[in-house]
């Protein structure tokens, strides 16, 4: 049986399956079916919709809403009250529950303060997404992404340092000496 930390207030409905060492905190509410990995902390005041997942040591910030059809990884971080779509064309008289559109956060992405996720745009592997951006559409692993609406200005490391490209297409993490190379308008992680 997993063990987790809920706080008396939090609301975590039938279905859940929450894994060990998650922390759930203040007026949160984890709505039924969610999946809900190792080491995560949920924090204060925090909607998660039915049937969402999120991987092994996903931190999520107080105020954030993560709706039906959202997907994040291990290691994603979502900054304090950003918000994810699930409809592209909301309206209130009409119902379009059967029309959510699926959102996938790569491993190791991190989305800032009061950014918006239009839905059905996925986000790369160690994104990095400035706070109040708006996202509308794709962003590649590794981006640096800002501004509404969004726009690629550089690219980060999986430690969340801005990479410097010599003539050689290749740049140093300065905290991990990671190595990264850039071709093709794509970044992978060398050495």
């Amino acid at each position: 049986m997993a063990t987790f930390f809920a706080h008396e207030s939090a609301y975590i409905d039938e279905g859940c399956k929450i894994g060990d060492d998650t922390k759930i905190w203040h007026f949160s509410h984890v709505m039924a079916d969610c999946v809900i990995g190792k080491g995560c902390n949920i924090g204060q005041n925090v909607v998660i919709s039915p049937n969402v997942i999120l991987g092994n040591n996903v931190k999520v910030q107080n105020n954030v809403s993560i709706y039906t059809g959202v997907i994040c990884e291990d290691d994603v971080f979502l900054g304090p009250s950003m918000v994810f779509t699930n409809v592209m064309n909301p309206r209130s008289a009409v119902n379009r529950r059967n029309q959510y559109l699926e959102t996938l956060v790569k491993k190791g992405a991190s989305i800032g303060a009061n950014a918006t996720i239009v839905c059905g745009n996925p986000i790369g592997e160690y994104a990095f997404i400035g706070a109040g951006s708006v996202v509308t559409k794709e962003v590649p692993d590794y981006a640096l992404i800002v501004g509404n609406p969004a726009k690629q200005i550089g690219w980060m490391s999986s430690f969340g340092h801005r990479l410097a490209f010599d003539e050689k297409n290749e740049a140093t993490c300065p905290e991990s000496n990671e190595r990264y190379k850039l071709e093709n308008n794509k970044v992978t992680r060398i050495a």
